[in-house]
């Protein structure tokens, strides 16, 4: 036995293949772009986020959607999830995000109080709570979800040029989802219908498929941006920055042995390869770290050896990492072990390395000097929900908070009432709570000059009540190559034209 995965425990994982489609190389000088029609060995791993691995798999949670690729230059690890954007931006904040969602010390039962007062106490999770608690919170299975990088990447090309990017991955099987009363059939009768289905239509050869696109934005756009584009709880505008299809991938192969395939498998975003890099994001830096360090706990110091894991697109991988537990080779025999050496073996970096770019103090990081905005897009993405779907959102709020106290539930009604008063009466009708009992406290948010950001793009004033606007035709604003019409993959519907878009 080895130790279980303390988030993203439950999950399910595939073999397939990456072909490219579109030409990006003048973004990106990583080989695994390098020319259409160019495939690349991949595996998959999907997963439920807050469940331990006996959970049923039809819960409420948003969905890993982890990649890794074995390309020609080492393995590139993507690691996402179901949804573009995160409960927090602050890595100060993961351990105890693991801790609110998981059983309380105490009874040693899932508690409603703790979550909620966790998300609450958090403004910004706003964003990642409304996604969560909508129509979209329980997908019928991976099969039918799209997935996101939710962070932000760099690509740099063979000029050493730097563009920043986000990838997204659009389902072509559609997207489908369970209401919470279908989700308790499906859980009563197994608690593996997410697998089950992943499994079994690969081996029915119903391979799935997945489109990747990418979001670029150059560091001149970054630099005059209203918002910080690297804050994890919020979405680039597709008007802004529009998706272009870069390939596809499909899965094909299930695993041979689910413990030595899934279960060891170990997702890095440390591990990337030449033309592709991470960003000022702080919850990804962290996350370079908290992975490798979570590799280590589980799997031992040579967990990159595991076949899983191992590079697998290398002629002659070498490294001079020797010894530890669980080594799986010939520890290098007599050679050399440091670097630079005389003898033959050491290869220096070719590639210019990717320049530093620093976003504030290192000792101690405050967000909220970065962008105190929690509410403009939680609210923006309320009002391209239909009536319907509005209220899935506000039944499904109330009974997802359950036992939680009168407090938290006023928190989570104000925070609601800030990024559109209808949201916030809404989920006050839904909890049986009278508005008028709420203190509705005025936040950063509610300054003329955040209404003013958000008039710009269609948010209604928050203090003057107004039909909710339709986002404009999409235009395409960016350079040649960059696809405005396909549907859109950040909320909820499937329509070609997509009325969720921000």
């Amino acid at each position: 036995m080895i130790p279980e995965r303390r988030m993203h425990a439950k999950g399910s994982g595939a073999f397939g293949t990456f072909t490219v489609t579109h030409d990006i190389t003048k973004y990106t000088k990583a080989k695994i772009f390098s020319e259409i029609g160019k495939q690349t060995e991949m595996f998959a791993r999907f997963s439920t986020v807050a469940g331990e691995r006996g959970a049923a798999d039809a819960e409420r949670d948003i969905r890993g959607f982890a990649l890794k690729f074995y390309t020609e230059e080492g393995n590139w690890n993507l690691v996402g999830n179901n949804t573009p954007v995160f409960f927090h931006r602050d890595p100060k904040h993961f351990i105890d995000l693991n801790r609110a969602i998981k059983r309380d010390p105490r009874t040693n039962m899932r508690s409603p109080n703790n979550n909620w007062d966790f998300w609450t106490s958090l403004p910004e999770s706003l964003h990642q709570v409304t996604i969560t608690m909508s129509d979209r919170g329980i997908p019928s299975s991976y099969r039918f979800m799209h997935g996101f990088s939710s962070h932000a990447y760099s690509l740099i090309n063979a000029d050493n040029e730097r563009v920043w990017v986000k990838f997204y991955f659009r389902s072509q099987q559609g997207i489908q989802n369970l209401t919470d009363q279908e989700a308790d059939i499906v859980n009563a009768n197994t608690r593996e219908s997410h697998q089950a289905d992943l499994y079994n239509a690969i081996e029915q050869g119903k391979y799935p498929k997945w489109k990747m696109y990418i979001q670029v934005m150059t560091q001149e756009e970054a630099n005059h941006l209203d918002y910080n584009p690297f804050d994890l709880t919020k979405v680039w505008y597709k008007e802004d920055f529009p998706l272009m299809e870069v390939g596809e991938f499909e899965l094909n192969k299930n695993p041979e042995n689910y413990f030595q395939d899934v279960e060891e498998a170990a997702f890095n975003p440390a591990e990337q390869v030449p033309g592709i890099g991470i960003s000022p994001d702080r919850m990804l830096q962290a996350r370079v770290f908290a992975y490798q360090d979570a590799a280590r706990y589980r799997l031992g110091v040579n967990h990159h050896q595991i076949p899983v894991n191992a590079p697998r697109g290398v002629k002659n991988p070498h490294s001079y990492s020797r010894d530890g537990q669980g080594r799986m080779d010939g520890n290098l025999g007599s050679e050399v072990h440091y670097t630079p050496n005389s003898y033959g073996n050491y290869t220096d970096h070719k590639f210019m390395e990717e320049p530093a770019m620093q976003g504030g103090d290192v000792k101690n990081y405050d967000f909220r000097e970065d962008d105190h905005d929690y509410y403009t897009q939680p609210g923006m993405l309320f009002r391209r929900m239909t009536e319907e779907q509005q209220l899935v959102l506000f039944e499904n709020t109330a009974r997802n908070m359950g036992d939680s106290t009168l407090q938290i539930k006023h928190r989570h009604i104000n925070n609601c009432y800030q990024a559109d008063p209808d949201y916030g009466a809404g989920v006050a009708k839904a909890l049986g709570i009278d508005l008028n009992d709420v203190d509705l406290t005025p936040t950063p948010r509610d300054s003329e000059e955040a209404n003013d950001k958000a008039n710009a793009r269609g948010h209604k004033d928050l203090n003057v009540p107004t039909e909710p606007a339709m986002p404009e035709t999409a235009k395409d604003l960016g350079p040649e190559g960059r696809d405005t019409n396909v549907e859109d993959p950040f909320y909820l519907a499937d329509p070609m034209n997509d009325p969720f878009l921000l």
